[in-house]
């Protein structure tokens, strides 16, 4: 068990910009997210990671080909691409997408340790669009203890 006394709180805030060349994309940014912690200099509490748009999401699992297939193939079951859904009468066609996000969410909270990442061994946070190629952000936000 790690106490600290006597450390000052701190926020660090990032964003992050994403305008993918395709509808559904998925990209991994572990590295980014990782990267923005140490720049944080926070060394324990947590950091925050958020799609700011409601056709997206962010998630932790592995990285994994065989596994990215399935899940694809799960969401496309349960919110299959199609032209009926209510939300197209008012012009748009990304019904799916949004029906997508929720089923994956928006955001994730992953611990940070010793100033980084508190991941299992094959975890990796993702970055998933479902209606892309256009401007979108995600907000990184660490808090904790310097």
């Amino acid at each position: 068990m790690k106490i600290y006394e006597g450390n000052k709180v701190k926020a660090y805030t990032e964003y992050l910009w994403f305008n993918t060349k395709k509808r559904r994309e998925l990209i991994n940014i572990t590295e980014t997210v990782r990267d923005i912690v140490k720049k944080s200099g926070i060394k324990d509490g947590y950091v925050l990671v958020s799609a700011m748009h409601i056709t997206a999401g962010v998630f932790v699992n592995d990285d994994e080909e065989g596994l990215w297939q399935d899940i694809w193939e799960w969401l496309e079951k349960l919110a299959p691409y199609r032209p009926d859904y209510k939300h197209h009468l008012t012009g748009e066609d990304n019904g799916d997408a949004h029906l997508k996000s929720l089923l994956v969410h928006h955001e994730v909270i992953v611990p940070v340790t010793d100033g980084d990442l508190d991941l299992g061994p094959w975890q990796q946070i993702f970055y998933a669009e479902f209606d892309g190629q256009r401007r979108k952000r995600v907000i990184v936000k660490v808090f904790g203890i310097v």
